[in-house]
């Protein structure tokens, strides 16, 4: 029986992969830097480990191993517990954490390596009185810059992969968009009810906190119903997915009642902390759009397309049809309606379109 691995599973993957390529490629560096410096010959036998295939081999696998981990470290455990810090500030705590991480791996490589050099002759009594001298050496000195460099490229491709978001700073570096690219994608706007009143309420700084919680609240179904956030503007936002992964077991539909039921086990901390129940409406929609890198001080992927300013019209429509929740009748021909009660609203004119759009709610 294979094992289907959930969109939140490949996504974690496809963030960890990137720190062991990384941690070899600069490791590659380091070790063809040394090697061309020194001829391939070990100059201080006392403290260094010679460069043999064996060795090699053992090193690639040791920072494939470390820039694996670390990479398993950032996505699961530090990204969350450094939410809340300022970027400075979780670098060099997360500096510091890996340092002494990086002390108990050389650690345990350094007798791997030493073993790899030796072979048969490996004996404990010598290894120990080298590995003394290793520590106390320039060679260990150096051995933690260029693993400190490692670890800087990591952190600011860690950074600048959360800031951006994964899926974001992976098309700019493919250059996928760099050409336009005409896509047909679904698209959901989501907006939070009476955010008006509760900002007013609130005041800008404790309504920017709740914003924060209301939109991690969301990341997770988006996630796992293989959405991506195209964009935040202020108590709104605007998922999107690829036609086939949208209509995919319904889940541009899923996404909405899946946000819906994590909200509403947070409501009771949510009025606690804000003396609000947070409640949000949505439209969906699909159509082409054109797809690419746009402006000159500031780089962003843009998408543009008639299809935007469809489904943000059937998101306003949400009030004045008493549904939380509008499907257009072009998207409801593509989903499984098994799942779902779909209620036809009519065929309406939206403004600033003059064909008339048959609008769904669902329940």
């Amino acid at each position: 029986m294979t094992m289907k691995l959930s969109p939140k599973t490949k996504r974690n993957i496809s963030r960890v992969i990137p720190f062991g390529i990384i941690w070899v490629l600069s490791g590659w560096v380091f070790i063809i830097s040394d090697s061309a410096a020194t001829r391939n010959i070990n100059l201080n036998p006392d403290t260094d480990i010679a460069f043999t295939i064996p060795v090699l081999i053992i090193a690639n696998i040791a920072n494939v191993i470390v820039g694996l981990l670390v990479g398993v470290l950032e996505v699961v455990y530090l990204e969350k517990r450094f939410v809340n810090h300022s970027l400075l500030s979780k670098f060099f705590q997360k500096f510091a954490i890996y340092l002494l991480f990086f002390l108990v791996m050389v650690v345990i490589f350094y007798p791997l390596a030493y073993l790899g050099e030796v072979g048969a002759d490996f004996e404990l009594g010598k290894l120990l009185p080298q590995m003394g001298r290793f520590f106390a050496s320039l060679t260990f000195v150096i051995t933690i810059f260029q693993l400190s460099v490692s670890l800087f490229l990591a952190l600011i491709y860690s950074a600048v992969s959360e800031n951006l978001g994964h899926q974001v700073f992976l098309n700019f570096f493919t250059g996928k968009y760099h050409k336009p690219v005409v896509e047909e994608r679904i698209f959901m706007f989501l907006d939070m009810k009476s955010s008006t009143t509760i900002a007013e309420s609130l005041g800008h700084v404790k309504y920017f906190k709740l914003l924060q919680d209301y939109y991690n609240i969301m990341s997770d179904p988006i996630i796992n119903s293989k959405g991506e956030v195209y964009q935040y503007i202020g108590d709104e936002i605007v998922i999107s997915w690829k036609l086939k992964d949208g209509i995919e077991d319904n889940n541009c539909i899923n996404c909405f009642f899946e946000i819906q039921k994590k909200l509403e086990a947070q409501q009771q901390k949510m009025l606690q902390d804000f003396g609000f129940e947070i409640g949000f409406k949505a439209g969906v929609h699909f159509g082409e759009v054109t797809i690419g890198e746009i402006g000159a001080l500031k780089k962003e992927i843009v998408f543009s397309g008639d299809v935007l300013n469809t489904t943000a019209r059937i998101q306003s429509m949400c009030n004045e049809l008493e549904s939380d929740l509008l499907v257009s009748g072009e998207l409801k021909k593509l989903l499984s309606t098994n799942d779902y009660t779909f209620t036809s609203k009519g065929e309406l004119e939206l403004k600033g379109r003059e064909k008339k759009e048959e609008l769904f709610s669902l329940a």
